[in-house]
Order: structure tokens, then sequence, then C-alpha cells
């Protein structure tokens, strides 16, 4: 039999870093989780355990303490491109960089004083590669939504294993999972962000649902004709069920106003919007 290696990379894994920005009495706080991911000449530290082109993980995580000291945290997107670029222009047996950043946001309550956000967590992918190019993902996790109605489902296949009732009246929530593909690497992250944010919560709450995946292409679409800067989104939205309480054995009606709220199993529906002149996405999505 013959075997050769085939795709690999390695890193350092949720690097945890708080940063804190003093400007006088008034503190800012940077709250994040790095992870880096390089690949490139590691045929022989697979093969034979020769060490010598590999950057070891532990100097990756501190890479990421000294460019916070030095550079700063600032947006996520541009701190994983600069931390990205260093490892492919430093290190020739690194051919490719992968950083990815989680943002926990925190809220003021004082000048130096914070209460942690109890809402989504703001997310970025970029790769860099020996050849000079660059992909930025920005994205979000967790932020989660409802509409006590206007959402409807019916119309589906049914077969001998359904028993799911259809139904014009109920609940819709879900915990948005999206990420967004910019055109490069050179846009207002923290502008595009909030206008992202912004259209995914209006489409959700203004779009008379027939189905999640209707208001899933709703939502990617409201980004995408708004925010000219990115070309591509991608959602994940697990369908957070909320059944009506049968009361009747209690002598009570139940006109959609007691629901039980199931964690699982659940749908999950997933998919992509897209510009039809996105450019090519390489390595953006791996």
């Amino acid at each position: 039999m013959t075997v050769k290696l085939g795709a690999n990379r390695y890193g350092k894994a949720e690097t945890r870093l708080v940063q804190v920005v003093r400007q006088g009495p008034v503190h800012h706080v940077k709250d994040v989780s790095v992870s880096t991911s390089l690949s490139g000449d590691m045929e022989a530290v697979h093969l034979t355990g020769d060490n010598a082109t590999v950057l070891p993980t532990d100097t990756q995580k501190n890479t990421v303490y000294a460019f916070a000291r030095r550079h700063g945290v600032g947006q996520i997107e541009a701190f994983a491109l600069r931390l990205a670029r260093h490892f492919v222009a430093s290190q020739r047996s690194i051919h490719h960089a992968r950083v990815e950043i989680e943002e926990y946001g925190w809220n003021r309550t004082g000048p130096h004083s914070f209460v942690r956000d109890g809402g989504e967590v703001r997310t970025c992918v970029v790769h860099h590669d020996e050849d000079g190019r660059s992909t930025v993902v920005s994205g979000l996790k967790d932020l989660v939504v409802m509409n006590s109605t206007g959402s409807e489902f019916h119309g589906y296949i049914v077969d001998e294993y359904t028993t799911l009732e259809p139904t014009t009246d109920r609940i819709l929530a879900t915990a948005v999972a999206a990420q967004w593909r910019h055109s490069d690497a050179g846009s207002d992250y923290a502008t595009a962000y909030a206008e992202v944010r912004r259209c995914l919560l209006d489409a959700f709450a203004g779009t008379h649902s027939l189905s999640l995946q209707q208001t899933l292409y709703a939502m990617g679409e409201r980004a995408l004709t708004a925010c000219p800067e990115i070309c591509e989104v991608r959602l994940a939205m697990p369908n957070k069920h909320h059944y009506p309480v049968d009361l009747s054995p209690f002598g009570l009606d139940n006109d959609n106003e007691v629901f039980f709220a199931a964690d699982r199993p659940y749908g999950l529906i997933e998919g992509g919007v897209l510009r039809e002149d996105a450019p090519d996405a390489g390595f953006a999505w791996e």
C-alpha cells in the first residue's frame, strides 16, 4: 500500500486575550479569543519528526500577546490580518496562515467598570498566503431572536412518518450565526458590522415567514443590498421550536399563549446568498 501526506495545518487554539486601553480615568476593554493555524513545508515533521520548519504553537500564542501590546487589537479583522501576514512573511516554511477571532462585548457602567454583554459574539476568519492574497470573513454568532407571530409552516411533504400539524400562526425563534465575505481586505469593518447586524435584525422582524429558509434568504439579501463592500453572506439558523401546550386536561384553552420551548432535537437551516458578480471565494471559507 502506498500512502502520502494529505492537507494539514497546525496552530494555537483559543488564546484568550484581554486588553485594557487607558485614556486617563476612562478605560476601554477588548476581550478576544484568537486561534491561529499555519501550513506550508510540513512534510518532514509528519514523516520523520524533524521540527526544523515548525514555528511552535507557544510562539504563536506569544505573538498574539506581543502584537496586542505593540499594535493594539482595534478591529478584530485588522488584528487578524496583521497576525496572518506576519506569520507568512517572517517564516519561509509558512505558506498560509489562518487566524480566527471571537470578540466578547462588555457594556460600560462607569469610567473603568463594565458588565458582560449578554448578546451575540462577534467573529472573523482571515486567510493570508505567500502570494499576498488575503480574504476576510466577518460574522457573529449566538444572536438570539424571536417573532411571537407572523410565521407559518404548511404545504410541506407528508408521508407515512409525518405527524407535524400545519400552522398559520407560530413562534419563530432562532440563534443566528452569520458570516459575510468582504470583497477586499480594506473595508471599514466596524461600520460594516453594525450595518449588517442591523439588516439581519430588520429583515428577521419584517419578514412574514412561510419558512425559516425564506427568512434566511431575506436576511442575506437585505445585508447585501445595504452593504456594497460585502459580496456573500452565509447563515446557520437553528429552529428553536415552541410548541403550544395542551391544557385541555385541566379544562383550559390555549390560544397560542402557553408554549413548551424545546431545546432539542431542532431543525437546522443553513444557506448562503451572494452577488452574481461576487469574486471567487478562494480559501475564504476553509
